[in-house]
């Protein structure tokens, strides 16, 4: 029956079945050939890094202003006319330099008066001294009476008085003619001359010219409060050191030391204002410019540090890609304290001599067998205050 039924179909038809057939088994062929001739995937080029186990300092940074440590506004004490100024603008001045000269002729006049004034009381008086001892003789031999003895003697009061009188208007016309002079007060820098000779300035009006003090200086920063029990806990320890680094560079411009905290945190911002002193010997540090402030706090001692670069960030947190001894990777979830330099200190997840992916990780997943082209370490701590994000110590340490 069932060779009847085949040979019943028509030649057309058997004949395009069979093409079709031969066609099918055609490709299943090619398809085992190709599996059998793909094999394993290739192995990934990465480049990789080994974890180190180093000590690393904690270190605060912020953005500061540089200030100078006194700012002095020379003004005239008196009213006069400037005779003369004795240094030019933007000159360094010692401390009792003589930068002013003011008309001394009308204080001159005054002293001179006031010493005529002195000298005449004091006549007036030394006779009236001498008539009282007088009439005091007298009344003991009852030669005059008691109320003119009296006036003798109140009268010499009078008179040794008015010459104390006069020695204080003496002393003040001479404070007066020595102020004609006007010295520096402190030692620094002067700025722009800001009353030029010949004009007439009045007593404690407009300054004549600033002197900035600029050996040392200060530099003024904010930390946030959360900042200020780790500070005030370390300050206990010891002086906490503190470098200024101008803006987009790493050289290091100036180093000082802590010297202020501010005695309240500002509310409206959060923070609290922090000072610190440099010795600005080489006059690096000038006032008014902005400078990168890096505070050490302490050192974090054997601590675990990959390169930043391994670090990845997935929906689960932060994770890395560690090799395996069979040259495959696996992914490990890892807790970072924070970064310093190009490197990142870790917390968990990772251990020291551990080799970690640091570049090629887009091209793998788990279990990916892997090619090393070039192994790195990772890189030494940078100067201090190159860490971004910078924890307090209590959240590094955990």
């Amino acid at each position: 029956m069932k060779v009847t039924a085949i040979l019943s179909i028509p030649k057309t038809m058997r004949a395009t079945a069979i093409a079709g057939l031969l066609v099918v088994l055609a490709m299943l062929g090619a398809c085992g050939k190709q599996q059998k001739a793909a094999g394993p995937p290739p192995s990934v080029p990465v480049t990789v890094a080994t974890a180190q186990q180093q000590d690393v300092p904690l270190v605060v940074s912020a953005i500061g202003t540089v200030q100078p440590f006194t700012t002095v506004q020379v003004k005239s004490m008196v009213t006069a006319q400037i005779e003369q100024v004795h240094f030019t603008q933007g000159q360094d001045v010692k401390k009792g330099q003589l930068l002013f000269t003011l008309d001394r002729r009308s204080f001159e006049a005054d002293l001179n008066k006031a010493l005529g004034t002195l000298a005449r009381n004091k006549a007036s008086a030394e006779n009236a001294r001498v008539e009282a001892r007088r009439y005091a003789a007298l009344l003991k031999e009852g030669v005059v009476a008691q109320q003119q003895y009296d006036q003798t003697q109140s009268q010499a009061a009078q008179l040794g008085a008015a010459v104390q009188a006069d020695e204080a208007a003496v002393e003040a016309a001479r404070v007066n003619l020595n102020y004609t002079k006007i010295y520096a007060p402190v030692a620094g820098r002067v700025g722009d001359i800001l009353i030029h000779e010949g004009n007439f300035v009045k007593a404690n009006d407009v300054p004549l010219v600033v002197i900035n003090q600029v050996q040392p200086v200060y530099v003024s920063f904010n930390l946030p409060e959360q900042s200020l029990a780790e500070v005030r806990k370390f300050m206990t320890v010891s002086k906490l050191q503190v470098e200024a680094q101008f803006p987009n560079t790493q050289e290091v411009a100036s180093k000082g030391s802590l010297s202020f905290i501010d005695n309240t945190v500002d509310r409206q911002t959060g923070t609290i204002a922090l000072k610190a002193t440099f010795p600005n010997a080489d006059r690096q540090l000038w006032p008014g410019q902005f400078v990168n402030v890096n505070m050490r706090l302490t050192t974090l001692n054997n601590v675990v540090t990959i390169p930043s670069q391994a670090v990845q960030n997935g929906q689960q947190g932060t994770y890395v890609f560690v090799l395996k001894q069979d040259k495959s990777t696996e992914t490990r979830p890892v807790t970072l304290a924070f970064n310093y330099g190009g490197a990142s200190v870790v917390k968990s997840g990772v251990n020291a001599g551990e080799v970690v992916v640091t570049d090629g990780q887009l091209r793998i997943a788990p279990g990916s067998k892997v090619d090393v082209k070039t192994a790195e370490n990772p890189q030494s701590p940078a100067p201090e205050g190159q860490q971004s994000g910078t924890p307090t110590t209590a959240e590094a340490k955990k």
